[in-house]
Parts: structure tokens; sequence; C-alpha cells
């Protein structure tokens, strides 16, 4: 290997990648599970929920069974997760498909983060919405 050859993670897409999939699972976990919570409270990792009026619509049961779906979901495959950073996924509740969106801004929800692998940099935005609202 070339010693100019560097594996420093602001230089490694694939690395950086799998960085953010981690934050962004542990982020998804931590809305049900409170051992992950306090994992994501030490990692620093920050974010924001949101549902949509769709998903609103249909009622506090159901939102609550949705983010205990998104707080789980695992299917991630080239077609839904191209960069395999696990921003977006798809969930069914009572037969009605969701889609889940992961956007990562800086640190005063304005623009997109400049370091997305870094959590001191980074805030999460998880919004939960119906097909149509997307």
């Amino acid at each position: 290997m070339n010693s100019e050859a560097t594996t420093d993670i602001e230089n490694d897409t694939c690395l950086q990648a799998a960085k953010i999939a981690a934050q962004n699972d542990l982020f998804r976990k931590a809305l049900i599970d409170p051992k992950a919570a306090i994992e994501v409270h030490s990692e620093g990792i920050q974010g924001q929920v949101f549902v949509t009026p769709g998903v609103s619509a249909e009622g506090m049961e159901f939102q609550t069974a949705a983010l205990k779906a998104v707080a789980t979901d695992d299917q991630f495959e080239e077609g839904n997760d191209p960069y395999g950073d696990h921003t977006f996924g798809t969930v069914k509740i009572s037969g009605q498909k969701l889609f889940w969106k992961i956007d990562l801004y800086d640190t005063d929800y304005t623009y997109g983060s400049d370091r997305p692998f870094d959590p001191a940099m980074t805030r999460r935005v998880l919004t939960i919405m119906c097909p149509s609202e997307y």
C-alpha cells in the first residue's frame, strides 16, 4: 500500500457510509429501546422525529406501531439503500405501506451537514410518511 494512501474516514466514502448507517440505526432503535437511547446519548447522536399529516390522521396506535416498525426495520438492499447509509426504508402497518427517511443537517437544522458521519456536527431528522406524501 502506498504511503500516501489513507483510510481516514473523511476521505473514504465507504467508511463514511458505514459510520452513518450505524449512527442512523442507533438513532432509529432509540425510538423504542431504552438501551439504544442511552447509547445514542453517549454517542452524541441527536435529532428529531416527524410524522406527516397522513400518518398522524391514522391515530396514536397506528403511529406507535409505525415508530416500532421503523425502529426495527433492517431490510436494506441496493434498491432502497444505494449508498449503504440506511437513510431510507419502507414498512407496512396494518397493510398500509409507509416510507421513512432520515435527512442529515447541520447543528442548526438549516443546511446539509458538511460532515454527516460526525455526530457533533450533524442532526438527524427522521420523517415517517405515506407514499403519497413523498
